[in-house]
């Protein structure tokens, strides 16, 4: 029996831990590969409960025969999400430590591998799922990238401290799943030596922090942030945080004290300590969010931008940018409010220097023009999504990057908000719960610009526009697409 089965609907392939049957599926788009692989829910780790809550991930223990990976398995995201701008739902169970596989061609390990699109789903480090449809990696399969989708561990059991527990779980779950990549991905047609992790929002962030972490060097080869919010908190934040929780639950901030707790009484006082009001936003803007990678001596000694600095990471090519207007859609209902509220005392809320708020206006003009709800947006993004690239591109000095910015206004909100390039960056436009992103009929020849691009930077580690340069060179993303030089000007009046 060889490694890899073909029947007429199914696929088996043996892994590390044992032997998994996918299902084969067809590509859109009428060209290149004709069908995918998918390979669902396959365990990297043993399921976080009993004496593994709170626990730094344990390998997946090997298994008899073959194991069904016809379906998402369970997600760290619990309950129905609501309405969300990513259709990401969640799924019930224990093992919630996972990777999806998508292949145009599993096969023998002696053959040549292709190249390897690793994903980290977004949601704020508290929320997100790999089960979304935008997810699938068909349309790369369909282009010869072989695509991982992970879990990992959310919110506080993901990242909230606790006396005596290992720091950063959630960062070593995507430690792990990526070790697991590296051992297995050969079997499933991808080359172990051309990884390239991806990620959008919280997950954008996610491969930054790899890409600082001199302890993940290893496992990929090139790094790909869609919208990158890092947060880096504090020792001493996460530490204050975790103390608080315990306190209003009535336990000790210890591993025992919260095991002592059910899952949904630590979500619920998760949800009560990060809700936002008015002062905690201008707290978030200053000090970054309260959950996510932790600067703990040991996984992560510094901050990213200083390991950046550092030159850790240097030799890996990077491309990031956002979209224009990121959170723009969040100041929709404040418009009547913020129409009698002075301008530079808005910019004076959202942390602008009154030195800096004359020259900020002017690079916005035409953001201005549209209202005091856009220019809060527009600030809002820049302060979270914006500063950091360039702030980054600058950390890496030499090192070989790409900006690009997605700029294409959604047919539903006018302007290019939080999310919306995913679809693009999958091609998935024929995807569900498209139309409230992006409005009906989003462009197929933006899709094939962006997407293009990704493939492009996947196979050779360049994705098709200038490097970065003294000029500021960046791809704008919009119809039709350009490259445009000092980019992302408007934004130089924060740093």
């Amino acid at each position: 029996m060889t490694k890899t089965e073909k029947t007429t609907d199914y696929v088996e392939v043996t892994t590390t831990a044992g032997r998994v049957r996918g299902s084969w599926r067809p590509t859109t788009g009428g060209h290149g590969n004709p069908q995918s692989a998918a390979f669902l829910g396959i365990p990297f780790a043993e399921a976080p409960v009993g004496e593994l809550r709170f626990a730094a991930p344990v390998p997946k223990a090997p298994w008899e025969g073959v194991r069904d990976a016809l379906e998402f398995a369970a997600t760290a995201q619990r309950g129905d999400p609501g309405v969300t701008l990513i259709p990401e739902p969640s799924v019930e169970g224990e093992s919630t430590l996972n990777v999806n596989v998508f292949s145009p061609s599993p096969q023998r390990a002696s053959d040549a591998g292709l190249p390897v699109l690793v994903w980290i789903h977004g949601g704020g480090y508290f929320a997100g799922s790999p089960a979304s449809p935008w997810y699938d990696g068909r349309n790369f399969n369909r282009d010869d990238v072989v695509t991982v989708t992970l879990s990992y561990r959310l919110g506080f059991d993901g990242f909230g401290w606790i006396d005596g527990a290992p720091s950063n779980r959630g960062v070593r779950d995507w430690l792990l799943a990526l070790e697991w990549v590296q051992q297995n991905i050969a079997e499933f047609g991808g080359d172990p030596a051309r990884v390239t992790i991806a990620g959008q929002s919280a997950g954008g962030g996610a491969v930054l922090t790899l890409l600082g972490m001199e302890q993940a060097q290893h496992l990929f080869h090139g790094v790909y942030a869609v919208s990158g919010a890092l947060a880096d908190v504090t020792p001493e934040r996460s530490e204050e945080f975790g103390r608080k929780l315990a306190a209003s639950a009535g336990v000790q901030p210890t591993m025992a004290g919260f095991r002592s707790l059910s899952e949904e009484r630590v979500l619920e006082l998760q949800k009560k300590a990060t809700e936002l009001d008015p002062a905690a936003m201008e707290k978030m803007l200053d000090e970054g969010l309260g959950l996510g990678p932790t600067i703990d001596g040991d996984l992560i000694p510094r901050s990213t931008r200083e390991s950046l600095r550092a030159g850790v990471g240097a030799d890996k090519p990077l491309v990031m940018g956002t979209t224009d207007d990121e959170f723009s859609m969040a100041m929709g209902d404040a418009a009547k409010v913020l129409r009698w509220v002075p301008k530079g005392m808005l910019l004076g809320k959202f942390g602008v220097a009154k030195d800096r708020r004359k020259a900020y206006l002017a690079a916005n003009a035409d953001v201005v023009a549209k209202g005091k709800a856009r220019l809060a947006g527009r600030v809002l993004t820049d302060r979270m999504f914006r500063t950091s690239v360039l702030n980054i591109a600058g950390d890496r000095g030499a090192a070989p990057t790409w900006l690009y910015r997605f700029s294409w206004p959604s047919g539903t909100f006018g302007f290019a908000e939080h999310c919306l390039d995913v679809p693009f960056f999958f091609d998935c436009l024929d995807g569900p719960a498209m139309v409230p992103l992006a409005g009906p009929n989003p462009p197929q020849e933006l899709a094939d610009e962006v997407h293009g691009a990704a493939v492009a930077f996947i196979n050779s580690g360049d994705p098709g526009w200038p490097q970065l340069d003294a000029t500021g060179v960046a791809r704008v993303f919009d119809v039709p697409t350009r490259d445009m030089v000092d980019a992302y000007a408007s934004v130089k009046a924060l740093l």
